[in-house]
């Protein structure tokens, strides 16, 4: 399957399917068919001749191929992660592959292999138990809006998982609001 996030800054209308439509300005998430007339995301998810997002609107993608469990279906999560100045999300990883967008601020993100610094309109992509590290600007506050697919088990739950149980107890600055949490077919 490919999974894919497109940008539309003048707005987009697009039918049902296995997508989430993100309204940059109303801060709002839907699946499937939407209308948002100003700035807007699309997180897609099908195979390369099954994409219907109109692509030639768009001002910039991410692409990745992603292995889900279809056999038991998808929950689909659209979230905000918010970290104060100099906000840590210590050494974790997440359950289900996801695409980021940073909304605004700094983040640099260390995993195991390579360390990059994503600045406001970047976007990135975490594979399902890939181990990093995140740490946000030091001088203002930074918040990313990502899709996760996860397994159905997981709805409902937080699905950050540290790598050090001690990190589980250290205070956590960063907070992650759900806008959209449903499962899907493919």
């Amino acid at each position: 399957m490919i999974f894919v996030l497109f940008e539309y800054p003048d707005g987009v209308e697009t039918g049902p399917g296995p997508r989430v439509v993100y309204d940059l300005e109303r801060e709002r998430a839907h699946l499937g068919a939407a209308q948002v007339p100003g700035p807007a995301l699309v997180w897609e998810l099908g195979t390369e001749t099954g994409l219907v997002a109109d692509r030639h609107k768009a001002s910039s993608a991410l692409a990745v191929e992603v292995e889900p469990e279809a056999a038991s279906g998808l929950l689909v999560r659209c979230d905000r992660v918010d970290f104060p100045p100099g906000g840590v999300a210590y050494r974790h990883d997440h359950p289900g592959p996801g695409i980021r967008r940073l909304l605004f601020g700094v983040l640099t993100i260390q995993s195991d292999d390579e360390t990059h610094t994503y600045g406001a309109g970047d976007a990135w992509f975490e594979g399902a138990g890939y181990p990093v590290l995140a740490t946000a600007s030091e001088s203002e506050p930074t918040a990313f809006v990502r899709v996760l697919l996860l397994p159905p088990v997981w709805a409902g739950r937080r699905t950050i998982r540290y790598l050090d149980p001690a990190d589980e107890e250290r205070p956590k600055l960063q907070r992650a609001t759900v806008f959209l949490e449903e499962p899907i077919e493919l």
